[in-house]
């Protein structure tokens, strides 16, 4: 991945860039929701750019990927940590002020560590096994600590700073960490994204990165982003040719499901030097010659690029992406101070609209998951709008949940019944269709299941719910390529407990007596209070007492005068329930 040109982000512009994207055109609320098949990273150089770009086509969106982190060692601690690269950028911006506007924005937030350390450090933490579980440690508690809906691991130090000589021996080792951080995520029900360069069929005569074992890690992980470009770096040539990239795609679906697959697209060009006539100045002299290091660019500044230098692009069928050849002209003195000047030669090779809507189309030809740019903000306009128009092609059917529930308020142990009917935008019923009764309670951050059922043949399900604590509520179905998710509006449910009470009806004046009783659920320590109506007012009648192990307790009264007392028992309140008065009762005291 490149690494372009950083930028702070300030208060003011992050005010006005979620303002404006709070307004989306009215013509675009009206169409036909588009598959949401982009994703993207945010670096934390360009957020001013980035950014917006993302909070305006929310509707292409699911899942963002913030550039924001990198994996170090330190030496001192002789420990892995996680650097944060976000708050030094952008040091009038709180981190939590871009998280906030992509949360209110319902997006996925997923994301990237980048592999800071030298050369064969990260290979020598993953193979001890003691190091390999700090590394996933500390990246389980970055994820835990800002609620982060999962992470993407960008390690790139194996394909381009290692040597290629210790692949077959890393190898194995990235997989182990692979799999030890699934585990570690999946238990927080977290996702877990890999981002790496290719990979072949290993079949082939080429075999790309293998470091990276796909097959290996595909059980492991969620998403699998292919960063399909720097085919050309230090030749002159095409970003990431669409035949080199579909074979990239063809052997990942081949290993694993479709759906986890992303293909890399990139906002950027490459421009060479193919010749130079003259002497160059002395302070471009090793910038501007044959075979030095491509200059980039940004797909926007393409056009303007080109016009520059009166060339005119054009796009290549057979590579799938658009070139220009120019001259330029370098005026400047020799090392000796001579006034000298020569003429470069140039050739730009990039992708724009009309090469992100043919990769964007593999996702169509293939079913998967979808394309991946790096990064956001750097496209032109007209790129965003080639894949809408393959977005809205394959939109799926929009599901529609209506549910209802027979009561809202009951006590512990009490049932009640959901009810729900699923549809698509035209009313007909989806037939067959597996959904999930979903609560939450307080205090928890994530949908657990109830309950399962199956869709009749009108679209419709009811289930009998017994709950433990008062909980929210939801139907939910999972997305497939025909149709969204589907969910239903939230149902607060409230459990209250129950309250047995045995009490003597009534008791001659001269004795004591007891009542008791019991709470369920069962529970020890809980205060309860037995309280007598005097007028208009309760008071205490006696000490409270605390429930046993079994959720019992006892109150033994004095001697009472002949009278008739009115009696209620009060239970308190704790961190998970809510306080609890019981119905009145009589003793008649004779």
């Amino acid at each position: 991945m490149k690494r372009i040109v950083r930028v702070g982000l300030s208060a003011t512009l992050l005010i006005s860039l979620l303002v404006s994207a709070l307004h989306v055109p009215a013509a675009r609320a009206e169409e036909n929701t588009p598959r949401k098949i982009l994703t993207g990273w945010i670096p934390y150089y360009s957020m001013k750019t980035a950014l917006p770009d993302v909070l305006n086509n929310t509707d292409l969106i699911k899942e963002v990927m913030p550039f924001w982190y990198t994996l170090k060692y330190n030496g001192k601690t002789k420990a892995p940590e996680i650097l944060d690269l976000y708050a030094p950028a952008n040091p009038s911006v709180p981190i939590s002020e871009p998280l906030n506007a992509l949360r209110s924005a319902n997006l996925q937030i997923i994301p990237t560590i980048t592999d800071g350390t030298s050369e064969g450090v990260l290979a020598g933490l993953l193979k001890s096994p003691t190091s390999r579980t700090q590394v996933v440690n500390v990246i389980v508690n970055l994820v835990r600590t800002n609620n982060y809906d999962g992470i993407d691991i960008d390690f790139e130090g194996f394909a381009f700073v290692d040597k290629n000589t210790t692949w077959k021996a890393t190898a194995p080792l990235w997989v182990a960490f692979i799999k030890e951080l699934s585990v570690a995520l999946r238990a927080e029900k977290k996702l877990l994204s890999v981002s790496t360069p290719y990979v072949l069929n290993p079949a082939d005569k080429q075999k790309g990165y293998f470091v990276y074992a796909w097959e290996a890690i595909a059980p492991s992980i969620d998403k699998l982003r292919i960063m399909t470009y720097d085919y050309s770096v230090a030749k002159v040539g095409p970003i990431g040719p669409i035949s080199w990239t579909e074979r990239t795609v063809q052997y990942a679906i081949s290993i694993m499901p479709a759906s986890k697959v992303f293909v890399g697209v990139p906002g950027y060009g490459r421009d060479w030097v193919t010749s130079v006539s003259g002497v160059c100045p002395a302070n471009v002299a090793k910038s501007v010659k044959v075979g030095a290091k491509a200059a980039t660019f940004v797909m926007r500044n393409a056009q303007s690029l080109a016009a520059t230098y009166g060339a005119t692009p054009t796009y290549n069928e057979q590579f799938g992406e658009s070139t220009f050849t120019y001259q330029k002209i370098y005026n400047g003195t020799t090392a000796g101070g001579l006034a000298t000047s020569c003429t470069a030669s140039r050739t730009a090779w990039y992708q724009d609209a009309r090469g992100w809507e043919l990769r964007a189309a593999l996702v169509t030809k293939y079913r998967i998951g979808g394309i991946t740019a790096w990064t956001f903000g750097m496209g032109e306009p007209l790129a965003m709008e080639s894949i809408r128009n393959v977005a809205k092609a394959i939109a799926p059917d929009q599901v529609s949940v209506v549910a209802s529930v027979d009561k809202s308020e009951m006590t512990y142990g009490s049932a009640f019944t959901v009810s729900a009917q699923l549809s698509i935008k035209d009313k007909s019923p989806i037939v067959n269709l597996p959904v999930r009764v979903e609560g939450k309670s307080a205090g928890e951050s994530t949908w657990r299941t109830l309950a399962s059922a199956i869709t009749n043949s009108d679209g419709k399900i009811e289930k009998t719910i017994v709950l433990g604590k008062s909980t929210a509520i939801r139907i939910y179905s999972e997305p497939s390529w025909e149709r969204t998710e589907g969910v239903s509006a939230e149902f607060p449910i409230t459990i209250s407990r129950a309250l047995n009470i045995t009490a003597p009806t009534n008791v001659k004046s001269a004795t004591q007596f007891q009542i008791s009783g019991h709470l369920i659920p069962r529970t020890a320590d809980v205060a309860v209070s037995l309280e007598k109506l005097v007028g208009k007012q309760w008071s205490a009648i006696v000490e409270p007492v605390t429930t046993d192990a079994q959720g019992n307790f006892v109150f033994t009264l004095p001697v009472q005068s002949r009278s008739v007392l009115t009696l209620r028992t009060v239970v308190s309140a704790d961190t998970t329930w809510s306080a609890l008065t019981g119905q009145t009762f009589n003793i008649i005291i004779r």
